[in-house]
Protein backbone atom coordinates (compact mmCIF):
# COMPACT_ATOMS: atom_id res chain seq x y z
CA UNK A 1 0.00 0.00 0.00
CA UNK A 2 2.92 2.38 0.73
CA UNK A 3 3.50 2.77 -3.02
CA UNK A 4 0.00 4.25 -3.52
CA UNK A 5 0.98 7.80 -2.56
CA UNK A 6 -2.44 9.38 -3.05
CA UNK A 7 -4.16 6.78 -0.89
CA UNK A 8 -1.52 7.20 1.82
CA UNK A 9 -1.93 10.97 1.73
CA UNK A 10 -5.71 10.67 2.17
CA UNK A 11 -5.23 8.36 5.15
CA UNK A 12 -2.76 10.75 6.80
CA UNK A 13 -4.92 13.83 6.19
CA UNK A 14 -7.98 12.11 7.67
CA UNK A 15 -5.91 10.58 10.52
CA UNK A 16 -7.54 7.24 9.70
CA UNK A 17 -6.52 4.79 12.44
CA UNK A 18 -7.63 1.87 10.27
CA UNK A 19 -4.40 2.25 8.31
CA UNK A 20 -2.11 2.16 11.36
CA UNK A 21 0.30 -0.69 10.73
CA UNK A 22 -0.45 -0.79 6.99
CA UNK A 23 2.26 1.78 6.33
CA UNK A 24 4.39 4.39 8.11
CA UNK A 25 4.83 8.07 7.28
CA UNK A 26 8.30 9.61 7.53
CA UNK A 27 8.95 13.36 7.47
CA UNK A 28 12.23 14.36 5.88
CA UNK A 29 12.32 17.79 7.59
CA UNK A 30 12.13 16.35 11.12
CA UNK A 31 13.69 12.90 10.68
CA UNK A 32 10.65 11.31 12.40
CA UNK A 33 8.28 8.56 11.29
CA UNK A 34 4.67 8.25 12.46
CA UNK A 35 1.56 6.14 12.16
CA UNK A 36 -1.12 7.52 9.76
CA UNK A 37 -3.37 8.57 12.64
CA UNK A 38 -0.70 10.70 14.37
CA UNK A 39 -2.52 13.70 15.93
CA UNK A 40 0.07 16.27 14.82
CA UNK A 41 -0.67 18.53 11.85
CA UNK A 42 0.31 16.65 8.66
CA UNK A 43 3.41 18.03 6.92
CA UNK A 44 3.52 19.12 3.30
CA UNK A 45 3.15 16.20 0.87
CA UNK A 46 6.57 16.85 -0.66
CA UNK A 47 8.14 16.30 2.78
CA UNK A 48 6.50 12.92 3.36
CA UNK A 49 7.88 9.48 2.53
CA UNK A 50 5.96 6.24 3.00
CA UNK A 51 7.40 2.92 4.17
CA UNK A 52 5.82 -0.55 4.50
CA UNK A 53 7.37 -1.30 7.90
CA UNK A 54 8.85 0.48 10.90
CA UNK A 55 12.08 -1.37 10.11
CA UNK A 56 12.24 0.23 6.66
CA UNK A 57 11.70 3.69 8.14
CA UNK A 58 14.39 3.09 10.75
CA UNK A 59 16.78 1.75 8.12
CA UNK A 60 16.26 4.97 6.15
CA UNK A 61 17.43 6.95 9.20
CA UNK A 62 14.12 8.04 10.78
CA UNK A 63 13.26 7.71 14.47
CA UNK A 64 9.90 6.93 16.03
CA UNK A 65 7.49 9.73 16.87
CA UNK A 66 7.31 10.26 20.65
CA UNK A 67 3.65 11.21 20.48
CA UNK A 68 1.93 8.54 18.36
CA UNK A 69 4.43 5.71 19.07
CA UNK A 70 4.28 4.05 15.63
CA UNK A 71 6.26 1.08 16.92
CA UNK A 72 3.19 0.14 18.99
CA UNK A 73 0.76 0.13 16.04
CA UNK A 74 -1.35 -2.94 15.27
CA UNK A 75 0.42 -5.27 12.87
CA UNK A 76 -0.32 -5.11 9.18
CA UNK A 77 -3.29 -7.35 8.36
CA UNK A 78 -1.55 -8.21 5.10
CA UNK A 79 0.77 -10.74 6.77
CA UNK A 80 -2.22 -12.65 8.14
CA UNK A 81 -4.09 -12.70 4.83
CA UNK A 82 -1.36 -14.37 2.79
CA UNK A 83 0.60 -17.62 2.80
CA UNK A 84 3.44 -16.64 0.48
CA UNK A 85 7.11 -16.55 1.48
CA UNK A 86 7.19 -12.95 2.74
CA UNK A 87 4.01 -13.23 4.80
CA UNK A 88 5.17 -16.49 6.38
CA UNK A 89 8.56 -14.92 7.09
CA UNK A 90 6.94 -11.93 8.80
CA UNK A 91 4.88 -14.17 11.06
CA UNK A 92 7.95 -16.18 12.05
CA UNK A 93 10.08 -13.08 12.64
CA UNK A 94 7.33 -11.72 14.90
CA UNK A 95 7.43 -15.02 16.80
CA UNK A 96 11.14 -14.48 17.48
CA UNK A 97 12.62 -17.07 15.12
CA UNK A 98 15.40 -14.77 13.86
CA UNK A 99 16.42 -13.87 17.41
CA UNK A 100 16.56 -17.54 18.40
CA UNK A 101 17.81 -19.21 15.22
CA UNK A 102 19.12 -16.42 12.99
CA UNK A 103 18.25 -15.92 9.33
CA UNK A 104 19.52 -19.44 8.45
CA UNK A 105 16.98 -20.88 10.89
CA UNK A 106 14.23 -18.75 9.36
CA UNK A 107 15.18 -19.94 5.87
CA UNK A 108 15.19 -23.58 6.98
CA UNK A 109 11.70 -23.28 8.43
CA UNK A 110 10.46 -21.67 5.21
CA UNK A 111 12.15 -24.22 2.95
CA UNK A 112 14.13 -21.63 0.98
CA UNK A 113 17.76 -20.55 0.80
CA UNK A 114 18.99 -17.69 2.97
CA UNK A 115 19.64 -15.64 -0.16
CA UNK A 116 16.08 -16.13 -1.47
CA UNK A 117 14.53 -15.16 1.85
CA UNK A 118 16.68 -12.05 2.22
CA UNK A 119 16.06 -10.95 -1.36
CA UNK A 120 12.28 -11.32 -1.28
CA UNK A 121 11.83 -9.78 2.19
CA UNK A 122 14.07 -6.86 1.26
CA UNK A 123 12.27 -6.30 -2.06
CA UNK A 124 8.80 -6.12 -0.49
CA UNK A 125 9.50 -4.59 2.92
CA UNK A 126 12.39 -2.26 2.22
CA UNK A 127 14.37 -4.01 4.98
CA UNK A 128 15.82 -7.47 5.40
CA UNK A 129 14.94 -10.06 8.07
CA UNK A 130 17.66 -8.81 10.44
CA UNK A 131 16.41 -5.21 10.23
CA UNK A 132 12.81 -6.29 10.84
CA UNK A 133 13.94 -8.34 13.85
CA UNK A 134 15.98 -5.38 15.11
CA UNK A 135 12.91 -3.13 15.03
CA UNK A 136 11.02 -5.74 17.02
CA UNK A 137 13.84 -5.99 19.56
CA UNK A 138 13.67 -2.24 20.03
CA UNK A 139 9.94 -2.43 20.78
CA UNK A 140 10.48 -5.33 23.21
CA UNK A 141 13.20 -3.35 24.95
CA UNK A 142 10.90 -0.35 25.29
CA UNK A 143 8.19 -2.52 26.87
CA UNK A 144 10.62 -3.94 29.41
CA UNK A 145 12.09 -0.52 30.15
CA UNK A 146 8.70 1.09 30.70
CA UNK A 147 6.77 -1.73 32.42
CA UNK A 148 9.35 -3.33 34.71
CA UNK A 149 12.16 -2.55 37.13
CA UNK A 150 14.49 -5.08 35.50
CA UNK A 151 18.09 -3.78 35.38
CA UNK A 152 19.01 -2.33 32.00
CA UNK A 153 21.68 -4.94 31.31
CA UNK A 154 19.09 -7.69 31.80
CA UNK A 155 16.63 -5.79 29.58
CA UNK A 156 19.23 -5.68 26.81
CA UNK A 157 19.79 -9.42 26.73
CA UNK A 158 16.13 -10.30 27.34
CA UNK A 159 15.19 -8.19 24.29
CA UNK A 160 17.71 -10.07 22.16
CA UNK A 161 20.58 -7.59 21.93
CA UNK A 162 24.11 -9.00 21.83
CA UNK A 163 25.58 -6.26 24.01
CA UNK A 164 24.51 -3.41 26.29
CA UNK A 165 26.21 -0.94 23.97
CA UNK A 166 24.17 -2.09 20.98
CA UNK A 167 21.04 -1.92 23.13
CA UNK A 168 21.79 1.66 24.23
CA UNK A 169 22.63 2.81 20.71
CA UNK A 170 19.53 1.21 19.18
CA UNK A 171 17.11 2.61 21.76
CA UNK A 172 18.58 6.10 21.41
CA UNK A 173 18.51 5.88 17.61
CA UNK A 174 14.95 4.53 17.32
CA UNK A 175 13.21 6.45 20.11
CA UNK A 176 15.31 9.60 20.47
CA UNK A 177 15.84 8.96 24.19
CA UNK A 178 18.20 6.89 26.29
CA UNK A 179 16.84 3.81 28.11
CA UNK A 180 17.07 5.69 31.43
CA UNK A 181 15.08 8.62 30.06
CA UNK A 182 12.35 6.27 28.80
CA UNK A 183 12.08 4.61 32.22
CA UNK A 184 11.95 7.94 34.06
CA UNK A 185 9.12 9.20 31.83
CA UNK A 186 7.21 5.93 32.19
CA UNK A 187 7.47 6.00 35.99
CA UNK A 188 5.47 9.25 36.07
CA UNK A 189 2.45 7.58 34.47
CA UNK A 190 2.84 4.05 35.86
CA UNK A 191 -0.21 2.05 36.93
CA UNK A 192 -0.42 -0.67 39.55
CA UNK A 193 0.67 -4.10 38.33
CA UNK A 194 0.94 -7.35 40.26
CA UNK A 195 4.45 -8.23 41.41
CA UNK A 196 6.36 -10.06 38.67
CA UNK A 197 3.79 -9.20 35.97
CA UNK A 198 4.31 -7.09 32.86
CA UNK A 199 1.50 -4.83 31.66
CA UNK A 200 1.15 -4.44 27.90
CA UNK A 201 -1.48 -2.64 25.83
CA UNK A 202 -2.52 -4.67 22.77
CA UNK A 203 -4.01 -2.24 20.19
CA UNK A 204 -6.54 -3.31 17.58
CA UNK A 205 -8.52 -1.87 14.71
CA UNK A 206 -12.10 -1.07 15.59
CA UNK A 207 -14.72 -2.40 15.72
CA UNK A 208 -14.06 -5.47 17.84
CA UNK A 209 -16.89 -7.80 18.88
CA UNK A 210 -15.52 -8.62 22.31
CA UNK A 211 -18.27 -10.83 23.72
CA UNK A 212 -18.22 -13.33 20.88
CA UNK A 213 -14.43 -13.53 20.69
CA UNK A 214 -13.82 -14.09 24.39
CA UNK A 215 -17.01 -16.09 24.75
CA UNK A 216 -15.84 -18.73 22.29
CA UNK A 217 -12.48 -19.04 24.01
CA UNK A 218 -14.17 -19.49 27.37
CA UNK A 219 -16.75 -21.96 25.99
CA UNK A 220 -13.96 -24.18 24.63
CA UNK A 221 -11.61 -23.74 27.60
CA UNK A 222 -9.77 -26.69 29.13
CA UNK A 223 -9.93 -26.39 32.95
CA UNK A 224 -6.47 -25.93 34.41
CA UNK A 225 -5.11 -24.51 31.15
CA UNK A 226 -7.66 -21.71 30.64
CA UNK A 227 -10.19 -19.84 32.73
CA UNK A 228 -12.36 -16.72 32.90
CA UNK A 229 -11.64 -14.80 36.10
CA UNK A 230 -12.41 -11.23 37.18
CA UNK A 231 -13.33 -10.08 33.67
CA UNK A 232 -10.25 -11.54 32.00
CA UNK A 233 -9.46 -14.61 29.95
CA UNK A 234 -6.46 -16.30 31.52
CA UNK A 235 -4.35 -19.14 30.22
CA UNK A 236 -0.93 -20.76 30.36
CA UNK A 237 1.59 -20.43 27.53
CA UNK A 238 4.33 -22.80 26.40
CA UNK A 239 7.17 -20.58 25.19
CA UNK A 240 10.64 -21.20 23.72
CA UNK A 241 12.53 -20.52 26.97
CA UNK A 242 9.94 -21.50 29.57
CA UNK A 243 6.27 -20.94 30.30
CA UNK A 244 4.03 -18.02 31.07
CA UNK A 245 0.61 -17.03 32.33
CA UNK A 246 -1.38 -14.32 30.57
CA UNK A 247 -4.53 -12.44 31.56
CA UNK A 248 -6.30 -10.71 28.66
CA UNK A 249 -8.95 -8.17 29.61
CA UNK A 250 -10.96 -6.36 26.89
CA UNK A 251 -11.16 -2.58 27.23
CA UNK A 252 -12.77 -0.04 24.87
CA UNK A 253 -9.63 0.89 22.91
CA UNK A 254 -7.19 -1.94 23.63
CA UNK A 255 -6.73 -5.33 25.26
CA UNK A 256 -5.09 -5.12 28.66
CA UNK A 257 -2.46 -7.88 28.70
CA UNK A 258 -0.82 -8.95 31.96
CA UNK A 259 2.05 -11.40 31.45
CA UNK A 260 3.99 -13.41 34.00
CA UNK A 261 6.99 -15.12 32.39
CA UNK A 262 9.63 -17.50 33.68
CA UNK A 263 12.10 -16.03 31.16
CA UNK A 264 11.92 -12.43 29.93
CA UNK A 265 13.40 -13.44 26.57
CA UNK A 266 9.94 -14.77 25.75
CA UNK A 267 8.18 -11.40 26.02
CA UNK A 268 8.03 -10.60 22.31
CA UNK A 269 6.96 -14.14 21.42
CA UNK A 270 4.24 -14.13 24.09
CA UNK A 271 2.83 -10.83 22.81
CA UNK A 272 2.82 -12.08 19.22
CA UNK A 273 0.97 -15.25 20.21
CA UNK A 274 -1.60 -13.33 22.24
CA UNK A 275 -2.27 -11.02 19.29
CA UNK A 276 -2.59 -14.06 17.03
CA UNK A 277 -4.95 -15.76 19.51
CA UNK A 278 -7.32 -12.77 19.47
CA UNK A 279 -6.84 -11.98 15.75
CA UNK A 280 -6.01 -8.39 16.66
CA UNK A 281 -4.25 -7.52 13.41
CA UNK A 282 -7.37 -8.07 11.29
CA UNK A 283 -8.96 -5.28 9.27
CA UNK A 284 -12.63 -5.63 10.35
CA UNK A 285 -13.90 -2.85 8.09
CA UNK A 286 -12.52 -4.53 4.98
CA UNK A 287 -13.94 -7.90 6.08
CA UNK A 288 -17.37 -6.59 7.02
CA UNK A 289 -17.70 -4.57 3.81
CA UNK A 290 -17.41 -7.76 1.75
CA UNK A 291 -19.76 -9.79 3.95
CA UNK A 292 -22.32 -7.00 4.22
CA UNK A 293 -22.81 -7.18 0.45
CA UNK A 294 -24.73 -10.44 0.98
CA UNK A 295 -28.32 -9.56 2.04
CA UNK A 296 -28.40 -12.65 4.25
CA UNK A 297 -25.32 -11.59 6.23
CA UNK A 298 -25.97 -7.85 6.25
CA UNK A 299 -28.22 -7.82 9.35
CA UNK A 300 -25.80 -10.10 11.23
CA UNK A 301 -22.86 -7.83 10.44
CA UNK A 302 -24.79 -4.67 11.28
CA UNK A 303 -25.93 -6.10 14.61
CA UNK A 304 -22.45 -6.98 15.93
CA UNK A 305 -19.70 -5.83 13.55
CA UNK A 306 -16.04 -6.61 14.00
CA UNK A 307 -16.13 -10.34 14.69
CA UNK A 308 -12.73 -12.01 14.86
CA UNK A 309 -11.64 -15.61 14.40
CA UNK A 310 -10.51 -16.99 17.79
CA UNK A 311 -7.20 -18.68 17.07
CA UNK A 312 -4.60 -20.31 19.28
CA UNK A 313 -1.30 -19.72 21.06
CA UNK A 314 0.07 -23.01 19.72
CA UNK A 315 -0.77 -24.68 16.42
CA UNK A 316 0.04 -28.19 17.69
CA UNK A 317 -2.26 -27.71 20.68
CA UNK A 318 -5.14 -26.54 18.50
CA UNK A 319 -4.69 -29.43 16.08
CA UNK A 320 -4.85 -31.99 18.89
CA UNK A 321 -7.89 -30.30 20.40
CA UNK A 322 -9.64 -30.13 17.02
CA UNK A 323 -9.21 -33.87 16.52
CA UNK A 324 -10.29 -34.66 20.08
CA UNK A 325 -13.50 -32.74 19.40
CA UNK A 326 -15.44 -30.14 21.37
CA UNK A 327 -17.16 -32.73 23.54
CA UNK A 328 -13.93 -34.39 24.67
CA UNK A 329 -13.17 -31.98 27.51
CA UNK A 330 -12.66 -34.79 30.00
CA UNK A 331 -10.17 -36.50 27.68
CA UNK A 332 -8.33 -33.21 27.16
CA UNK A 333 -8.14 -32.66 30.93
CA UNK A 334 -6.77 -36.19 31.39
CA UNK A 335 -4.07 -35.54 28.77
CA UNK A 336 -3.12 -32.25 30.39
CA UNK A 337 -3.01 -33.73 33.89
CA UNK A 338 -0.98 -36.76 32.84
CA UNK A 339 1.45 -35.13 30.39
CA UNK A 340 1.33 -31.34 30.91
CA UNK A 341 3.84 -29.36 32.92
CA UNK A 342 2.46 -28.41 36.36
CA UNK A 343 2.67 -24.75 37.33
CA UNK A 344 1.88 -22.59 40.33
CA UNK A 345 -0.75 -19.89 39.81
CA UNK A 346 -1.26 -17.81 42.97
CA UNK A 347 -3.64 -15.47 41.11
CA UNK A 348 -6.11 -18.12 39.96
CA UNK A 349 -6.95 -21.71 39.09
CA UNK A 350 -4.47 -22.54 36.33
CA UNK A 351 -2.55 -25.74 37.02
CA UNK A 352 -0.80 -26.94 33.84
CA UNK A 353 0.71 -25.96 30.53
CA UNK A 354 -0.76 -27.92 27.62
CA UNK A 355 1.65 -30.79 26.81
CA UNK A 356 4.21 -30.55 24.05
CA UNK A 357 3.53 -33.08 21.28
CA UNK A 358 6.74 -34.92 22.14
CA UNK A 359 5.29 -35.59 25.59
CA UNK A 360 1.96 -36.65 24.08
CA UNK A 361 3.44 -39.20 21.69
CA UNK A 362 2.91 -42.22 23.99
CA UNK A 363 -0.46 -40.96 25.22
CA UNK A 364 -3.64 -42.99 24.75
CA UNK A 365 -6.62 -40.73 25.56
CA UNK A 366 -9.78 -42.30 26.94
CA UNK A 367 -11.88 -41.84 23.81
CA UNK A 368 -13.34 -44.26 21.23
CA UNK A 369 -10.63 -46.31 19.47
CA UNK A 370 -11.10 -44.79 16.01
CA UNK A 371 -10.62 -41.26 17.29
CA UNK A 372 -7.79 -42.35 19.56
CA UNK A 373 -5.94 -43.79 16.56
CA UNK A 374 -6.43 -40.46 14.76
CA UNK A 375 -5.00 -38.52 17.70
CA UNK A 376 -1.99 -40.84 17.89
CA UNK A 377 -1.34 -40.52 14.14
CA UNK A 378 -1.58 -36.72 14.32
CA UNK A 379 0.69 -36.45 17.35
CA UNK A 380 3.22 -38.76 15.67
CA UNK A 381 3.27 -36.59 12.52
CA UNK A 382 3.60 -33.38 14.53
CA UNK A 383 6.33 -34.78 16.78
CA UNK A 384 8.34 -35.90 13.72
CA UNK A 385 7.88 -32.45 12.08
CA UNK A 386 6.16 -34.10 9.13
CA UNK A 387 3.32 -31.56 9.37
CA UNK A 388 3.73 -27.86 10.23
CA UNK A 389 0.66 -26.14 11.68
CA UNK A 390 2.58 -23.21 13.15
CA UNK A 391 2.75 -19.53 12.24
CA UNK A 392 5.09 -20.11 9.29
CA UNK A 393 3.16 -22.94 7.69
CA UNK A 394 2.19 -23.05 4.03
CA UNK A 395 -1.59 -23.42 4.13
CA UNK A 396 -2.04 -25.57 1.02
CA UNK A 397 0.51 -28.32 1.77
CA UNK A 398 -0.50 -28.39 5.44
CA UNK A 399 -4.12 -29.03 4.49
CA UNK A 400 -3.10 -31.86 2.16
CA UNK A 401 -0.90 -33.50 4.78
CA UNK A 402 -3.62 -33.31 7.43
CA UNK A 403 -6.20 -34.80 5.07
CA UNK A 404 -3.96 -37.80 4.46
CA UNK A 405 -3.98 -38.81 8.12
CA UNK A 406 -6.48 -41.56 8.99
CA UNK A 407 -9.74 -40.30 10.47
CA UNK A 408 -9.24 -36.57 9.89
CA UNK A 409 -12.18 -35.26 7.89
CA UNK A 410 -12.76 -31.96 6.08
CA UNK A 411 -14.27 -30.25 9.13
CA UNK A 412 -11.20 -30.96 11.30
CA UNK A 413 -8.87 -29.88 8.49
CA UNK A 414 -10.70 -26.59 7.97
CA UNK A 415 -10.93 -25.94 11.72
CA UNK A 416 -7.17 -26.33 11.98
CA UNK A 417 -6.70 -24.16 8.87
CA UNK A 418 -8.95 -21.48 10.38
CA UNK A 419 -7.68 -21.37 13.94
CA UNK A 420 -4.10 -22.66 13.79
CA UNK A 421 -2.88 -21.80 10.30
CA UNK A 422 -4.86 -18.55 10.31
CA UNK A 423 -6.29 -18.88 6.79
CA UNK A 424 -8.99 -16.16 6.61
CA UNK A 425 -10.79 -18.10 3.88
CA UNK A 426 -11.05 -21.41 5.73
CA UNK A 427 -14.66 -22.57 5.88
CA UNK A 428 -16.51 -25.26 7.85
CA UNK A 429 -19.87 -25.90 6.12
CA UNK A 430 -20.23 -29.20 8.01
CA UNK A 431 -20.12 -27.48 11.41
CA UNK A 432 -23.61 -27.95 12.91
CA UNK A 433 -23.57 -24.47 14.46
CA UNK A 434 -22.66 -22.90 11.11
CA UNK A 435 -25.43 -24.81 9.37
CA UNK A 436 -27.99 -23.82 11.98
CA UNK A 437 -26.93 -20.20 11.63
CA UNK A 438 -27.18 -20.49 7.85
CA UNK A 439 -30.69 -21.86 8.12
CA UNK A 440 -31.74 -19.06 10.46
CA UNK A 441 -30.37 -16.52 7.96
CA UNK A 442 -32.28 -18.09 5.08
CA UNK A 443 -29.19 -19.63 3.49
CA UNK A 444 -28.72 -23.21 2.22
CA UNK A 445 -27.97 -25.76 4.93
CA UNK A 446 -26.43 -28.58 2.91
CA UNK A 447 -22.64 -28.57 2.73
CA UNK A 448 -22.42 -28.39 -1.06
CA UNK A 449 -25.04 -25.67 -1.48
CA UNK A 450 -23.68 -23.56 1.39
CA UNK A 451 -20.14 -23.84 0.01
CA UNK A 452 -21.37 -22.72 -3.40
CA UNK A 453 -23.17 -19.71 -1.92
CA UNK A 454 -20.15 -18.85 0.24
CA UNK A 455 -17.96 -18.29 -2.82
CA UNK A 456 -19.13 -14.66 -2.78
CA UNK A 457 -17.66 -14.22 0.71
CA UNK A 458 -14.10 -15.01 -0.34
CA UNK A 459 -11.46 -14.36 0.90
CA UNK A 460 -13.23 -13.90 4.26
CA UNK A 461 -15.24 -17.10 4.68
CA UNK A 462 -13.67 -17.79 8.10
CA UNK A 463 -15.20 -14.53 9.35
CA UNK A 464 -18.53 -15.33 7.71
CA UNK A 465 -18.52 -18.57 9.70
CA UNK A 466 -18.16 -16.54 12.91
CA UNK A 467 -21.27 -14.53 12.07
CA UNK A 468 -23.21 -17.69 11.29
CA UNK A 469 -22.17 -19.66 14.35
CA UNK A 470 -22.65 -16.87 16.90
CA UNK A 471 -24.89 -18.01 19.75
CA UNK A 472 -26.14 -16.41 23.00
CA UNK A 473 -24.22 -18.86 25.18
CA UNK A 474 -20.97 -17.48 23.81
CA UNK A 475 -21.20 -14.31 25.87
CA UNK A 476 -18.58 -14.43 28.61
CA UNK A 477 -19.36 -11.23 30.44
Amino acid sequence: MHEDVERCLRAVRSKDARFDGWFFTAVITTGIYCRPSCPVVPPKPENMRFYPTAAAAQRAGFRACKRCRPDASPGSPEWNERADLVARAMRLIADGVVDREGVPGLATRLGYSVRQVQRQVQAELGAGPLAVARAQRAQTARLLIETSTVPMADVAFAAGFSSVRTFNDTVREVFGRTPSELRTRAAKRATSVAAGALAVRLPFRKPLCVDDLFGQLVADAIPGVEEWRDGAYRRTLRLPHGYGVVALRPLPDHIDCRLTLTDLRDLSTAITRCRWLLDLDADPVAVDDVLRADPALEPLVDKEPGRRVPRTVCGDELAVRAVLGRRATAAAVDLVTAHGEPIADPAGGLTHVFPDVTALYPATPAIPKARRDTVVALVDALARNEIDVGLGSDWGPARGQLAQLPGIGPMAVETIAMRALGDPDAFTPDDPTVRRGAGAAGLPTTSAALTCHAAAWRPWRAYAAQYLRAAPNHHAR
